[in-house]
This record gives structure tokens, C-alpha cells and sequence, in this order.
């Protein structure tokens, strides 16, 4: 299994107890959707390592999770801090016009008032937030993605649809060189 044809769902945080348990931290919307899990893969050393779930106990976030064939702290203490992922065709299905960030990469967003704009070339998950990468008129443009600005996918004609503040683009788009501050 290769990384492109997977998602990343969370991250090994620490052992639990001696008998190798450790406890997950799942980075998803609805955590409750992943706690019949069967199998996973954990990331390490740039490979997916493909790991059965013998128990699991989830609780808020965070699971307590049993895997086959791992039966000391030693061999649990080597997944700490290593990704999780998941077949892409494990992604919970969603509503429509709704959109998981590496299906819009390729759409076209269209504005609300401008019309069509310019085509997703990444999603970048910041601290502060995620935003959507936009080539527009040759330049990368950031649209912060939020209730207010994006909108809903139609994944039948590759477009999402967006209503940018005033002045976003402008910020990219303005040539000008910025004035020197006053020097007294």
C-alpha cells in the first residue's frame, strides 16, 4: 500500500500499560466512525506497515488499541509518534456538495461575484487553519477555508464554489512596492 492511496487519520501519542497497548489520537471529524477498525497501517521509516486490531476502546478523540503481534512496551514504544493511515475507500462517504481536501485539488472555484476563477493546486492544513491554493492570472492565491468563504463542491463539474472577501485577490495581484516607513 503507497501513501497517495491512503489518508492520514492520526498518530501513535504513547504506550499504554505493559503488554503493548497504545493509545491513538484520531485526528477526524466523527471519531466514533473508526471504532470498528480491523486494521490499520502505521508509518515508519517512510513505509506503510500494515498492523490488525486485536481491541480497541475508544473514548472521545483517543482510542486504546490492541494490535496483533505487538506484546511489550519495547515494541509499542517504537510506533509512538508514527502516522496512521487508512485505503482512501475507507473515508466515511459525505453529503452532498460536501469535500475532503484532496478531492477538490484540480476543481475550479468559482466566486460568487467574480464567476470562475482559477484551478486548486494544494490545500495547506496550517496552525491557523487550512487553506484552499489557487492558481490566479500566474500567481498562488490563499483563500482561507471557512463557513463564510467556501461553499459547496459539485464534484460532477469540478468546482467549488466560493464568495472571497473584497480585496483577497487584490492583495496578491497588487505590483505596487510596499512605502518605506517615515524616518524621522
Amino acid at each position: 500500500m503507497k501513501v497517495e492511496d491512503c489518508f492520514e487519520f492520526g498518530y501513535v501519542a504513547k504506550i499504554h500499560g505493559y503488554k503493548g497497548e497504545v493509545v491513538l489520537v484520531l485526528d477526524v471529524d466523527n471519531p466514533p466512525a473508526y471504532k470498528n477498525l480491523d486494521s490499520l497501517f502505521i508509518q515508519l521509516k517512510g513505509k506503510l506497515v500494515p498492523y490488525f486490531v486485536d481491541e480497541m476502546r475508544l473514548q472521545g478523540d483517543k482510542a486504546t488499541v490492541k494490535l496483533e503481534d505487538v506484546d511489550s512496551q519495547e515494541a509499542a514504544q517504537a510506533l509512538v509518534g508514527n502516522a496512521l493511515f487508512l485505503p482512501l475507500n475507507r473515508l466515511p462517504q459525505l453529503a452532498e456538495g460536501q469535500f475532503y481536501y484532496h478531492d477538490i485539488i484540480g476543481y475550479r472555484l468559482v466566486d460568487a461575484a467574480l464567476g470562475p476563477l482559477g484551478e486548486v493546486t494544494d490545500v495547506y492544513e496550517l496552525p491557523q487553519q487550512a487553506v484552499i491554493a489557487m492558481n490566479y492570472q500566474g500567481k498562488e492565491v490563499l483563500v482561507p477555508i471557512t463557513d463564510e468563504i467556501v461553499g459547496k463542491a459539485d464534484h460532477a463539474r469540478k468546482e467549488l464554489a466560493v464568495a472571497l472577501p473584497e480585496g483577497l485577490l487584490d492583495i496578491y495581484l497588487d505590483e505596487s512596492p510596499g512605502t518605506p516607513d517615515d524616518e524621522d
